[in-house]
C-alpha cells in the first residue's frame, strides 16, 4: 500500500484519541518466540497458566488470524499528574497503581480501536480485527517492531515521547502495509528500574520473574502472599509503579489528556483503615468500572491487611481484630499477620489461644502458630 494510506491511517488514529501510531508486519521473530519459551520454562509466569496455554498463538500473530498481513500498533498515554512514588511516604494510605485509579483502560482503548478499525474497513475496503492485552498478543514486541518504543530493562515498553506510560492496542489487517522502522534500545547503562524493585523481581536486565513482582502478587496471585514479600510490599495494595516511575525517559512524559484516566480522588490515596472495613457490596460499589474489581474483595483485603501490618499504626489494631472473624481464610490469615506486626505480644497471644480452638483452616492456623515471629 502507498505511503498515503499509512498517513491516512495515522491521521485517523490520532483523531480518535491515540497518542502514538506505528506499523508492523503480522509476524514475530524466532528470537522473540524463544524468549517467550524460555520465560515459561523458567516458571516466571507463576499462576498465569493462560500464558503457557496460549504460547503458540502468542508467538505467531497469524495463528490468531491467518489473513493478517500487517498490524497497526496504537499507544495511549496514561502519564500521571504527579510522581506515583510519593504515596509510599504515607504508610497509612494505600498505593494503587496509576493505571487502576480510574476507569478500566481496556474499555477506553477498545472503543477507540473499534472506531479506527471501522473507518479502515469502510474507507480502505480492508478486513480488520482489534486486540487489547486480554488477547494472546505479544504487544510489546509488536510495538517495538512498529517503532513505538523499546522494551526496557524492566521489560515494559519505553517511549522517547511518553516514557513508560503507554497503554497498547492493535488493529490487525489484511492490508500489506510497509512496516515502520523498529525502535532501538536507549536504556544504555542505566539500571534504575532494576535497583528500585522492592522484591528483586529482575533476575537479569530485560527479565522479569513475575512470581516476585508486587504487581503480580497483588493482582494475579490468588493465594497467600509468601512471607518474604509482605514487608517489602509496604503500602502497595494494587500493583506497583516503582520500576516505571524511575525511568529517566519519563522526563519527556506528559499528563494524559484523557480525563477518564486522571484518577478518582478517592483512589489516589485511600485510607487503609477505611478499605479494611469493606464488605463485598461496598467493595463492588467503590470499584465499579475499575480493573480492581476483578481481583475480588477477599484478595484485595489480603493486600490491604499486609499494608496495615507494614503501617506501624497501632490505631488500626481494632480494625485488624475485626477481620480475624472474616468469612474468608485469605483475609483471616493476613489479619493474623497484621496483628502480629502491630499489637503487643500479650494481645497477640490472647487472640491466638482463643482463635486456635475454633479455626479450621490450615493456612490460618499456620499464621497463628507463627504469629509471634516477626518476618
Amino acid at each position: 500500500m502507498t505511503a498515503a494510506t499509512k498517513a491516512a491511517i495515522r491521521e485517523k488514529a490520532l483523531e480518535v484519541g491515540f497518542d502514538s501510531v506505528g506499523f508492523a508486519p503480522a509476524a514475530l521473530s524466532g528470537e522473540t518466540r524463544q524468549r517467550l519459551a524460555d520465560y515459561l520454562a523458567q516458571g516466571y509466569h507463576g499462576d498465569m497458566g493462560w500464558m503457557a496455554e496460549t504460547q503458540a498463538r502468542r508467538g505467531d500473530p497469524q495463528t490468531l488470524w491467518e489473513d493478517a498481513r500487517s498490524v497497526v500498533v496504537l499507544g495511549l498515554n496514561y502519564g500521571p499528574e504527579r510522581d506515583p512514588l510519593t504515596i509510599l511516604e504515607h504508610p497509612t494510605r494505600g498505593a494503587i497503581s496509576i493505571y487502576a485509579q480510574n476507569r478500566d483502560y481496556h474499555d477506553i482503548v477498545k472503543k477507540r480501536l473499534k472506531q479506527l478499525a471501522r473507518w479502515m474497513h469502510e474507507k480502505l475496503g480492508c478486513q480488520v480485527k482489534v486486540f487489547v492485552d486480554t488477547a494472546p498478543v505479544m504487544e510489546k514486541p509488536l510495538a517495538e517492531r512498529a517503532g513505538l518504543g523499546w522494551q526496557g530493562k524492566h521489560s515494559n515498553l519505553v517511549s522517547r515521547d511518553w516514557g513508560s506510560w503507554l497503554f497498547l492496542g492493535e488493529v490487525f489487517t489484511d492490508l500489506e502495509l510497509e512496516p515502520d522502522a523498529a525502535e532501538s534500545d536507549f536504556c544504555g547503562s542505566c539500571r534504575r528500574c532494576l535497583d528500585v524493585c522492592p522484591t528483586n523481581a529482575f533476575p537479569a536486565p530485560y527479565r522479569l520473574d513475575a512470581t516476585r513482582c508486587i504487581s503480580y502478587l497483588t493482582i494475579e496471585h490468588k493465594g497467600h502472599i509468601p512471607r518474604e514479600f509482605r514487608a517489602p510490599m509496604g503500602n502497595r495494595i494494587y500493583g506497583c509503579d516503582d520500576c516505571l516511575a524511575v525511568c529517566p525517559w519519563n522526563k519527556f512524559a506528559q499528563r494524559t489528556a484523557e480525563e477518564k484516566l486522571w484518577g478518582r480522588a478517592e483512589l489516589q490515596a485511600p485510607r487503609l483503615g477505611d478499605l479494611v472495613e469493606l464488605d463485598d457490596a461496598g467493595f463492588r460499589q467503590l470499584f465499579s468500572g475499575s480493573p480492581i474489581k476483578r481481583v475480588g474483595r477477599n484478595r484485595f483485603l489480603r493486600n490491604v491487611l499486609i499494608s496495615i501490618g507494614n503501617s506501624g499504626d497501632a490505631e488500626l489494631i481494632a480494625k485488624v481484630r475485626a477481620r480475624l472473624d472474616d468469612g474468608s481464610p485469605l483475609v483471616r490469615a493476613m489479619a493474623v499477620w497484621a496483628l502480629s506486626r502491630l499489637a503487643p505480644a500479650a494481645t497477640v497471644e490472647q487472640e491466638r489461644r482463643a482463635r486456635l480452638t475454633t479455626e479450621d483452616d490450615a493456612d490460618v492456623r499456620a499464621e497463628w502458630e507463627m504469629a509471634g515471629n516477626r518476618p
